[in-house]
């Protein structure tokens, strides 16, 4: 497993996690504010419905509504996991 961060606004969280769960090797998503505190964490398993996703994909909405800067953590899944 390995990670990347992405410093982004707040209307740019959602269209990057939107884009991210589309690439299918992510594991969890950590949100954080300017300060480094995680403000929401949620894992994405493979084969999650976009039904069971929505919810999570408008919590997302409202934090980012909130949050002028935010770093995005993505863990990503190593080749041989996803395998």
């Amino acid at each position: 497993m390995w990670t990347e961060e992405f410093r982004l606004n707040g209307e740019e969280i959602l269209q990057k996690i939107k884009a991210l769960i589309h690439e299918g090797n992510v594991r969890r998503v950590i949100i954080k504010n300017k300060e480094g505190r995680v403000v929401m964490e949620f894992p994405l398993t493979l084969g999650l419905a976009g039904t069971l996703l929505a919810p999570t994909l408008a919590a997302i909405g409202a934090a980012a509504a909130i949050l002028t800067e935010a770093t995005l953590v993505i863990e990503r899944a190593d080749e041989e996991d996803a395998a």
